[in-house]
């Protein structure tokens, strides 16, 4: 498929293009229909809901609150009362606005406080606030905040206006890729190989997220679900992409034609890139255990992104790679490649000086690295889920200013009312009750409805307050029981409490299935038990430690402000789930391309320490590229102005970077020298059973180094010479397998001859070079017997390729 997409480019390109456009237009002809469902079934509060919608099925328009201060007087004060009575008729007046509770009017002296500093007038709009156009809500805030003067403070809040605060659509997005665009210039150094990798993951982020659009007309798809398939699609397209081009290049430095390389690389860390999607989407998949309907849209969002992200690496890419060609090298490795000839295909750095390094001290660094992660995953032990609300937004922006002036003149549980919702008793009765109950402020009974009568309860503590979770306990255990009436407590604060309650219940079975597709994985791709078990224990290291850094953060509120995110409070109940799927899913592909590269290196050597340091020095360096790209991609979502999106792109950005600089860098492969050659054991038994399933094609076995052209094994030998027919003595000869790697290497003798063994009949690429003269590279096809190959060498002349 890679040959074909190669030589058929021009077609490809316009299937994407159609694709990505064809999709823009169904998308945006057809609009969006996202749906925030956070009810869970079996629950008090998803019952509690179920009865208010039968009751009231009217009350179907967002409520949002208008709510203004006076630093002196009264707000029934004529100079008060003259500004914004007004205002809060031209409100009403507006198209889009159902109805507005004016606290002057005689049923609205409960929206004064006792001081009668502060008040509030709800506007219901016609629409729930995705709906409600963005031009109404900003009239709406504009011609209550027209009302202000000095000494008088006009706030508004709610859902709809905080939609007015978000900032321009796309802003993390481009951030993200504008920090990618840097690494990746500064890890090619080629304008040409920096697009690759953005191309293609903005080609399958723009029909992932057209395709979730268009899918939230037939299933419930929240709308945090494509701001985290933007997250997740963005990270995985680019290192996808980065794993290939990086191959592709190694390719052609190590003397093929653009072609072939483009082949290998899809034929080696395209497979690579297959199976780390497949984990990938396993691992978003395992959400679905959790049995929340608001994550199913979440997995349909993030697993379509990923999918595609993979067919474009795949197709496209190596579409994009054919018009290049030979561009996709800088103009300095171009010449290089003229002058010099092929490199060697053994690594060199400092990747290959640090893998040399765990080599000799894996006791010291294994030792470290495990400390480092264990005193990251302490603030873990006492994380709290829960609801982020417009509490924790940033003191600047007014849906903060508004919550914190309704806890102040109606108290902090007036932003979070509880509902009793009364099937079958003495609703009134059971309000007097609720009233004399620790920890209620207020308590109101609504007029019955279709049988049905609501009590609203206001806690005297906030909605994110423990103590609101046990006065929901207390009326649900307690009261509600011995009052002998048929309740259910809902209200959002008892939807999140549940939320979080069904989440600590379910996550374990979670963890665990997650873990364990990922483990079978590996055990059939790597043919060994220690593999997976390494790679289970690494990632649930990771994770605790990733979510201590969210404890810290946003729990603890270290650096909240400073980084512009807002006030600390708890983790959002939802968020372990989607963080553990992704992070999951990340941490596999990372040790997906580690140890597929340890694993090739074993089969053919039966080296357990050869096979460590030579993957960590080839893979290192890329891992590490990909990580710091996914950071940045990451990080940048802080912009999104969500803060569940703010929370998942800091915790997976401190997740990656923990994982890949950390875990794969160091622990990794420390573990691994320790461990010795039962890395790589596997029982007999369980082998003959297994499936097989090659993440990297299997390459032909290495043969024993022959001495005799006539031996038994294959050979390629000859004599080098210059262009007078004199014998080139000490010149350099290697054998390439078509992937780069170096099968066998000599130095010519004192007549100039030469011979290498050969695995096996094949293609290889024969590289010469020697002091003093040109390089040659040629590819070479050996039968069943040796082959005889002289080579000539002349001063300046350059061969690079045939």
């Amino acid at each position: 498929m890679a040959r074909w997409c190669y030589r058929h480019r021009l077609v490809v390109l316009f299937l994407w293009v159609g694709a990505l456009f064809g999709l823009g237009a169904a998308g945006s002809a057809a609009g969006t229909d996202y749906a925030n469902v956070f009810s869970l079934p079996d629950t008090d509060s998803k019952t509690a809901y179920d009865l208010m919608t039968k009751a009231f099925p009217q009350s179907a328009g967002d409520t949002d609150t208008v709510v203004w201060k006076v630093d002196e007087g009264s707000v029934r004060d004529e100079s008060v009362r003259s500004r914004l009575e007004p205002a809060l008729k031209e409100i009403a007046a507006m198209k889009g606005v159902g109805e507005v509770t004016d606290p002057y009017a005689a049923e609205g002296a409960a929206q004064i406080s006792e001081d009668g500093r502060i008040a509030y007038a709800q506007v219901t709009f016609a629409e729930q606030a995705n709906a409600v156009p963005k031009e109404l809500i900003e009239d709406v805030v504009d011609t209550a905040q027209a009302a202000q003067r000095d000494g008088l403070q006009v706030e508004l809040g709610g859902q709809a206006i905080a939609r007015t605060q978000e900032p321009p659509q796309g802003t993390a997005e481009l951030v993200g890729i504008v920090a990618a665009a840097v690494v990746l210039f500064l890890a090619f150094g080629s304008l040409f190989a920096m697009l690759l990798p953005l191309v293609v993951a903005i080609a399958a982020l723009g029909t992932g997220l057209m395709a979730t659009s268009l899918l939230s007309h037939v299933t419930d798809v929240p709308e945090v679900a494509p701001l985290l398939g933007s997250l997740i699609g963005l990270g995985v397209g680019i290192d996808y992409a980065l794993f290939i081009v990086t191959r592709h290049r190694r390719g052609i430095l190590r003397g093929m034609k653009p072609q072939d390389a483009a082949v290998t690389a899809l034929n080696t860390s395209g497979r690579a890139v297959l199976f780390a999607g497949g984990t990938v989407c396993i691992a978003l998949a395992g959400m679905l255990v959790m049995n929340m309907r608001f994550l199913d849209g979440v997995v349909v969002a993030t697993s379509l992104t990923v999918v595609l992200s993979v067919l474009a690496a795949t197709t496209l890419l190596p579409a994009l790679l054919g018009m290049l060609g030979m561009r996709v090298l800088s103009r300095r490795q171009r010449r290089r490649l003229t002058a010099n000839g092929p490199e060697s295909a053994e690594a060199s750095g400092l990747a290959a000086r640090w893998s040399s390094y765990v080599e000799k001290r894996p006791r010291s660094i294994a030792a470290g690295a495990l400390v480092v992660m264990v005193i990251l995953a302490l603030p873990v032990l006492s994380i709290r889920l829960g609801a982020t609300d417009q509490g924790n937004h940033q003191e600047s922006q007014t849906t903060r200013q508004a919550y914190d002036l309704l806890a102040e003149g109606f108290g902090p549980g007036f932003n979070g009312p509880l509902q009793v919702v009364v099937e079958k008793g003495d609703a009134q009765a059971l309000a007097t009750t609720i009233k004399s109950t620790e920890g209620v402020a207020q308590v109101a009974a609504a007029p019955p409805a279709n049988g049905i009568s609501v009590i609203q309860v206001v806690p005297t503590t906030s909605p994110q307050s423990e103590k609101t979770d046990q006065l929901i306990d207390r009326l649900r255990d307690d009261v509600i029981p011995a009052s002998g009436a048929e309740a259910h407590v809902g209200g959002v604060t008892a939807v999140f409490k549940d939320f979080a309650a069904v989440t600590g219940d379910r996550l374990p079975y979670f963890v665990a299935t997650i873990i364990g597709l990922g483990f079978l994985l590996l055990l059939v791709a790597f043919r060994s038990l220690v593999v997976p078990l390494t790679a289970a224990l690494m990632n649930l290291i990771a994770a605790a430690a990733s979510f201590g850094v969210l404890v810290a953060i946003f729990q603890w509120g270290w650096g909240t402000e400073f980084i512009g995110i807002g006030k600390e409070g708890p983790i959002t109940a939802f968020l372990p789930v989607i963080m553990l799927s992704l992070l999951f899913g990340l941490s596999m592909d990372y040790q997906v391309f580690l140890v597929s590269r340890m694993h090739e290196e074993w089969v053919h050597t039966r080296d357990n320490a050869r096979a460590v340091r030579v993957g960590l020095a080839e893979t290192s360096r890329v891992i590490n590229c990909a990580a710091l790209i996914m950071i940045c991609v990451f990080s940048a979502f802080v912009l999104s102005g969500d803060m569940e999106g703010a929370m998942a792109g800091i915790g997976l950005a401190a997740a990656v970077a923990l994982d890949a600089f950390i875990l794969r860098t160091a622990l990794v492969p420390a573990a691994m020298h320790l461990l010795g050659n039962s890395n790589w054991w596997l029982p007999e038994g369980l082998e003959k059973r297994l499936p097989h399933l090659a993440v990297e094609p299997k390459e032909d076995e290495p043969a024993s180094v022959v001495t005799e052209p006539d031996g038994p094994a294959s050979a390629v030998h000859g004599f080098v010479r210059n262009a007078d027919g004199e014998a080139v003595e000490g010149a350099s000869v290697s054998l390439l397998s078509r992937g780069g790697r170096q099968l066998d290497r000599v130095v010519t003798l004192a007549d100039g001859s030469y011979i290498v063994s050969v695995p096996a009949p094949g293609t290889y690429l024969l590289a010469v070079s020697a002091a003093s003269y040109g390089s040659r590279a040629g590819h070479v096809v050996v039968a069943d017997g040796p082959l005889v190959y002289d080579v000539e060498l002349a001063e300046g002349e350059v061969d690079a390729v045939n």
